[in-house]
């Protein structure tokens, strides 16, 4: 057993950790307070290939394996996690499946100017009536000659306001259930009938768009379809399973900087004559935060590890997200108990930790979810 990283993942953990450090934590609360686009972080994102991360050279990406984008994605979410969303987004949502379902000529077409970092993607899937019991969504795709008329309207679509292409989920056959839903590749900035709805204000990840997607006779051409029509639902939850390692790595990141910050803070604050890292009871916040945080990243490089080496990692990284999310949320409102009454006030970055850190037990498969996905493949001998 080796829990060494190869000099390429050491490489690039130390390249996403400087231009994080130096690029991205200066502005990140700007970025928070503005509820800004990070275009140009995005732009220098594509640059260091951290777009497309784990996609061959070929269709645009930086040719890594899932470990890379593990301990790269950590680091970025580190520094914001409103940026290491759109960086998770568009590897493990919109790059994953293309690569995987799509053809050749899809690749080419779809996957290269997202992985290269010239469009952003996204994953269009939650719908207002459709969020943890995807077969319930209503969108609906009609073969029209050559053509799919696309109609319905989808939810909390992250970057789905400055997404270029979405993978779409769309129901072709409503009396096979969830057997009935196709995916399909859209060119937003080419699609008619496509539109852009409410874009939603949030109490965290502010810098992370998080979109109403809408389809009213929305015409994609045929080589549109991902797979085959009714192999959608398979391909969503397939897609999901890597989501989760990234989400996983998002709270990971947020963790370690909650870790960061309020063991700094705990060293120079003094009480009582003392520091307040004197303290047990700071003390045993830290060491518990440090220790859970380690078991996260060790179930999250498991899970990146069984998909690099083409195992069932559906439970693993299930797993990975749901002690992941569960870890940064309780080391966030340990944070903020550490800074006191400055951790309740946005002069420091906690407050933000905290808020972004809940989202992680909620997207790409609440907490809850994935409960129900460790149980059922433990009771089926996985």
């Amino acid at each position: 057993m080796d829990f060494n990283l190869t000099e390429e993942q050491q490489m690039v953990r130390e390249m996403a950790r400087k231009f994080a450090e130096t690029e991205i934590k200066p502005v990140a609360a700007r970025l928070d307070a503005t509820h800004e686009h990070p275009a140009e972080i995005c732009k220098k994102l594509a640059e260091l290939k951290f777009l497309g991360i784990a996609v061959p050279e070929e269709y645009g990406g930086g040719g890594m394996d899932c470990v890379s984008y593990v301990v790269a994605l950590i680091e970025i979410s580190k520094a914001c996690a409103s940026t290491g969303a759109i960086m998770s987004v568009n590897n493990s949502l919109y790059c994953f499946p293309v690569m995987a379902f799509g053809t050749h000529e899809q690749k080419k077409k779809y996957l290269t100017p997202v992985a290269a970092g010239e469009k952003l993607g996204c994953f269009g899937l939650t719908e207002a009536g459709a969020g943890s019991d995807p077969a319930r969504m209503r969108t609906t795709a009609v073969l029209d000659g050559n053509e799919w008329i696309i109609n319905g309207e989808k939810k909390f679509i992250t970057s789905g306001n400055v997404a270029g292409f979405c993978v779409l989920a769309a129901v072709t056959d409503k009396g096979k259930g969830s057997k009935g839903i196709s995916s399909f590749i859209v060119d937003l900035e080419n699609t008619p009938g496509y539109s852009l709805g409410r874009v939603e204000e949030k109490m965290g990840i502010n810098a992370s768009g998080t979109a109403e997607m809408i389809f009213d006779n929305a015409r994609l051409p045929g080589d549109a379809l991902l797979g085959k029509p009714g192999e959608g639902f398979k391909q969503m939850l397939t897609t999901l399973d890597g989501g989760r390692i990234g989400i996983a790595s998002q709270a990971i990141g947020i963790g370690r900087a909650v870790l960061e910050e309020g063991l700094e803070y705990a060293k120079t604050r003094e009480q009582f004559g003392q520091p307040i890292a004197s303290f047990q009871a700071i003390q045993w916040k830290l060491a518990d935060m440090a220790t859970r945080l380690d078991a996260a990243e060790l179930l999250t490089l498991r899970a990146a590890w069984m998909e690099d080496h083409h195992q069932h990692y559906e439970k693993a990284a299930a797993m990975a997200k749901m002690y992941a999310s569960d870890t940064a949320m309780q080391a966030a409102i340990e944070g903020v108990q550490i800074l006191g009454g400055y951790g309740y006030c946005k002069e420091y970055p906690m407050e933000r930790h905290m808020r972004d850190a809940k989202i992680t037990q909620i997207y790409e498969g609440t907490n809850e979810i994935m409960r129900v996905v460790i149980a059922n493949n433990i009771l089926k001998g996985k």
